[in-house]
């Protein structure tokens, strides 16, 4: 094995601050089970993998097309997946105990509808949504992902204040943050807000069914 397989194929260090908030609360969780909606080149895939992996067995699903949202460039997507499959590849070999990785190449809709139907019971202990960043696309992947997170599990939404467009001529329909809003506005009453945390980033656990 060269050196060069030893070393990540990262092209974007977009996770690199998101990493110090979640190795506060993400182990709190000890996932077993956890799942992600937008996987690109597997930065936050290797995360749970060399996280995790390291203690215990853990099984990951993926969502992502690699087909692009409206801010990436869809001819380049195909390198993107190589290097995924390259990352969570090598993070794989890096740990001790096994992954079982569940690759889902699927929009993230019809993705999470087979899910819900294999299991009727929720069954995700962490739910990572990274997907489109269109405030339907947002909303519909939260209330779905809702049904497959179990009690007591946490949901951690990206990019809460990303929009397409500059400050003070947002659309709304290409932001998270409305479809976030709506949704912990509408399930107030079954989960509960992270306190403390950036917010950048929102996290948020299913406290009732």
């Amino acid at each position: 094995m060269t050196g060069a397989d030893l070393t990540f194929q990262f092209t974007q260090n977009w996770f690199a601050q998101n990493a110090v908030i979640w190795d506060k609360l993400v182990p709190r969780h000890k996932p077993q089970r956890i799942l992600e909606i937008g996987s690109y080149e597997g930065r936050s895939a290797c995360y749970f993998i060399e996280k995790f992996a390291a203690e215990r067995p853990i099984e990951l699903h993926c969502v992502d097309s690699w087909q692009g949202g409206v801010e990436h460039n869809a001819k380049a997507m195909s390198a993107v997946e190589k290097r995924f499959d390259y990352n969570v590849a090598l993070a794989q070999r890096r740990v001790p105990h096994p992954v079982k990785l569940i690759k889902h190449k699927s929009l993230s809709h019809p993705a999470l509808a087979k899910l819900i139907f294999i299991n009727p019971e929720p069954v995700f202990d962490v739910i990572y949504i990274d997907g489109s960043h269109q405030a339907p696309d947002v909303l519909t992947d939260a209330v779905m992902a809702f049904q497959l997170l179990r009690v007591g599990g946490l949901m951690i939404f990206d990019d809460y204040l990303w929009s397409m467009e500059e400050l003070g001529k947002q659309d709304s329909f290409n932001m998270p943050k409305p479809a976030i809003d709506a949704f912990i506005n509408i399930f107030q009453r079954k989960m509960f807000v992270v306190r403390g945390a950036p917010v950048y980033q929102l996290f948020a656990t299913k406290a009732f069914a």
